[in-house]
């Protein structure tokens, strides 16, 4: 509990390391006692089936990405015993910096769950390429991470992108906005830092069609990639 004004300061360079070091702290916390939700993985799956159900988008466009997609669920292990305490929405907006310690707030989706979760939600604000991502698994592990934890955490980063992408674009089609899979939108880390620097109202419909579609975008990159192969390989092998 805050019980005091934490004057917010620019977030550091090093911001990805001490976003780490504060969700490994996190993850080590006694069970929270709040009912369980069920397997967080299997509820974006639901949503993200809504959304192939809907046919927002055309099959020409989503085919090949809810193709891969499956091949990430029947891999992605849904086990029990490993969840954790998690916050759940580690955007900038739940994170302050007082010069010196990172704060998480706003703790309304916090329950049990996959400690990938929450280390891939604040990676698609704080980690800015390959390099930075294995500095930032073996701050959080304590050691080098390995071929099968990197594997998950990049399964787990495409899962989220699929279900951001389900999410957004469906509120936005039902605030009445037309879904365009041609629609412009600027780069993934160029409207990352947009949203790190407040510069962008999530509130809007037109923001979440645009935030939708660069997930979706990211999601299929992402997933067409080698990288993607193996690392559904390397868990599927585990």
């Amino acid at each position: 509990m805050i019980s005091d004004f934490v004057e917010a300061k620019p977030f550091p360079k090093d911001m990805a390391g001490r976003m780490a070091a504060t969700i490994r702290r996190l993850h080590g916390l006694p069970h929270f006692t709040r009912p369980k939700i069920g397997n967080y993985l299997t509820a974006m799956d639901r949503l993200v089936r809504r959304f192939q159900a809907a046919k927002t988008l055309p099959e020409s466009a989503t085919g090949e990405i809810f193709r891969r997609y499956d091949e990430l669920v029947r891999v992605y292990p849904l086990n029990e015993e490993e969840m954790v305490s998690s916050h759940n929405d580690l955007k900038p907006q739940n994170i302050r910096f007082d010069g010196e310690q990172v704060w998480l707030v706003d703790w309304e989706s916090a329950f049990l769950n996959d400690e990938y979760v929450d280390l891939a939600i604040a990676a698609n604000f704080f980690v800015k390429d390959e390099a930075g991502e294995e500095d930032y698994l073996r701050a959080y592990f304590g050691e080098p991470a390995g071929k099968y934890r990197q594997a998950r955490f990049h399964l787990m980063r495409q899962a989220l992108s699929m279900f951001y992408a389900a999410l957004l674009l469906m509120e936005a089609a039902r605030a009445g906005l037309s879904i365009d899979a041609d629609m412009v939108t600027p780069g993934f880390r160029e409207y990352h830092e947009e949203l790190i620097a407040d510069r962008i109202d999530m509130l809007k419909a037109e923001e979440k069609r645009r935030y939708g579609m660069i997930h979706l975008r990211e999601a299929g990159r992402a997933m067409r990639a080698a990288r993607f192969e193996e690392a559904v390989e390397e868990v599927r092998k585990k």
